[in-house]
């Protein structure tokens, strides 16, 4: 069992401290104890609550796509020379990056402000984990 503190799951829920510990009193989480008197909680039903209760905004391209990573946000900034742009969106908790052509900014009407949607491809997702 990987085993997750509660200020950890407090953070990857997007809460506090003290709610991850009322779910616990609850029954919405379970917990235990590791041998140094630390609680716990599982990764794996930690991962199951994180993902049922993400929400992702309604993706307004409406289009037929094999891509399965598909982030909808905001765009925050465009940085723009005379032929390529950067363009951040905010997607939730997590900033999205794309370099593009200026020609495509302009076709795509994006500015700050304006709703977009990410599209990664997984077999360009590099995956890290805390070193122990």
């Amino acid at each position: 069992m990987t085993a997750i503190s509660v200020s950890h799951a407090a953070h990857f829920l997007g809460v506090s401290d003290d709610t991850v510990r009322r779910w616990v009193t609850s029954g919405r989480l379970t917990a235990s104890k590791q041998d140094g008197g630390q609680t716990v909680i599982d990764g794996l039903e930690l991962a199951e609550l994180v993902k049922s209760l993400a929400t992702q905004p309604e993706d307004p391209t409406h289009v037929a796509s094999s891509a399965r990573n598909r982030m909808v946000g905001l765009v925050t900034a465009v940085t723009s020379d005379k032929v390529m742009s950067q363009v951040e969106i905010q997607c939730g908790p997590h900033r999205v990056v794309s370099l593009m052509s200026t020609e495509a900014v302009r076709d795509l009407g994006l500015e700050p402000g304006s709703v977009a949607t990410a599209v990664v491809k997984s077999t360009n997702v590099m995956v890290e984990v805390p070193q122990t």
